[in-house]
């Protein structure tokens, strides 16, 4: 017996808000999150903008020892898994089995700041100056781990790691879990902050991240004049519940999982596959599954990096996966130009994103879009949001490594 999925829960810490709410209203209005950088001195780096997280207490919201002992992209996903559960209602006593609650939280990165930390403590001072807390620091697997003891999760509970990609492919492995029967609830999503010398050097080095120092300009997805992701850090939590679960208590329900595709482009560690041939298939396979019928009304959260190859690559693949004349009607943004690349967080955010355009009716728009680039000639909703009936939603995240993620929404209906 297959199960419907709903989203009943959200939560997020984000550049642009320390709560779901905040973010959310904040993407409408276009806001831009992005600044100079402010955690470490830019001065012999190239990169000097970062979309940072702001005013945020770890102390304050978690107590002195989780703020201590967790690596921050732990402190990021348990203030937004708390929010997730508190807005779902699954925190009341019960409201849920608790052998029937899971989490899928992953981290692109994980606990680099922790590691990098103590790498230069052990180089400077020795190795008996190591943290007792490095290895549970560092580890990917701790903001799963972490939230499962929080809320008293005992069911499936696993990260994912899939690079730019993974808090979308959580989302996605929470809703075929449920779906099949293995839980009733799963908090879904992931955390990131790498926004610190050491991954800002690496990526610098790739060439993955834009030199321009200016905030209003620095991420221009499918602008023409685009040369770079802005690094971005947070965390978002969804909580994915079964239909019938939900409908049973009560629960607010923001709007229906039905589709997931994964993929790989197995072309290339950094370069997605020019062709598209991947994410094609991903969108392919959510589409399928769900049923999507795109002349309801469309809108697609697209991955956007603000790169040269993903935003051309990603045009190419709503094209071929939904038609010439469907990818042109679609409504389509890159919330990414307000957030930065969150890397493990992304996905979720732009997840969360989808139901609540689905459930107002009102698409995000791509701010700092001026100059169109005939490789990217769709529909990307430019610097305002738009008002309009939606009935769907997909969200599309491409990893380094070739992974591809797509997920589909449908739209609640509401007396």
């Amino acid at each position: 017996m297959e199960h419907r999925v709903a989203i009943t829960g959200m939560g997020a810490v984000t550049p642009l808000g320390n709560n779901a709410r905040d973010t959310w209203e904040a993407m409408k209005e276009g806001v831009c999150g992005i600044g100079p950088i402010t955690h470490f001195d830019t001065e012999a780096f190239k990169v000097k903008v970062a979309a940072e997280v702001k005013g945020f207490d770890a102390v304050e919201l978690l107590g002195k020892q989780d703020a201590a002992h967790q690596d921050p992209y732990v402190q990021f996903a348990l203030v937004a898994s708390d929010e997730a559960m508190a807005d779902s209602g699954l925190d009341a006593e019960g409201a849920i089995d608790h052998e029937r609650l899971g989490v899928y939280v992953g981290s692109g990165v994980g606990g680099i700041q922790a590691y990098t930390d103590n790498v230069h403590t052990i180089a400077a001072r020795g190795p008996r100056r190591a943290s007792p807390f490095m290895i549970t620091m560092m580890i990917a697997n701790m903001a799963s781990g972490s939230i499962a003891i929080r809320h008293k999760a005992l069911g499936p509970t696993l990260p994912v790691v899939t690079a730019c990609a993974t808090s979308a492919h959580a989302v996605g492995e929470a809703f075929r879990a449920i779906k099949h029967g293995y839980a009733d609830a799963i908090l879904a999503g992931g955390a990131e902050a790498a926004i610190m010398p050491d991954s800002i050097a690496g990526f610098t080095s790739c060439r993955a991240l834009t030199t321009n120092p200016d905030p209003a300009t620095a991420c221009r997805p499918f602008d023409a004049d685009r040369d770079g992701f802005v690094m971005g850090e947070g965390a978002c939590v969804l909580v994915l519940e079964e239909w019938e679960h939900a409908v049973a208590r009560g629960a607010h329900i923001y709007a229906e999982v039905v589709g997931y595709g994964n993929t790989d482009d197995a072309y290339h560690i950094t370069s997605p596959d020019p062709e598209a041939g991947g994410i094609t298939r991903a969108i392919r396979q959510a589409v399928e599954e769900g049923g999507v019928r795109p002349e309801e009304g469309l809108y697609i959260n697209a991955h956007g990096t603000s790169t040269k190859l993903n935003d051309a690559t990603e045009t190419r693949g709503f094209k071929m996966a939904l038609g010439e004349e469907a990818a042109r009607a679609a409504h389509i943004s890159s919330t990414k130009s307000m957030t930065g690349h969150m890397i493990g967080a992304t996905g979720a955010v732009e997840a969360m994103a989808c139901a609540l355009a689905l459930q107002e009716g009102v698409v995000p728009p791509t701010i700092n879009y001026r100059t169109p680039d005939e490789a990217c000639d769709l529909d990307y909703t430019p610097n305002e949001a738009v008002e309009c009936p939606l009935a769907w939603a997909l969200s599309t995240n491409l990893g380094f490594g070739g992974h591809n993620a797509a997920l589909a929404f449908r739209a609640v209906e509401r007396s």
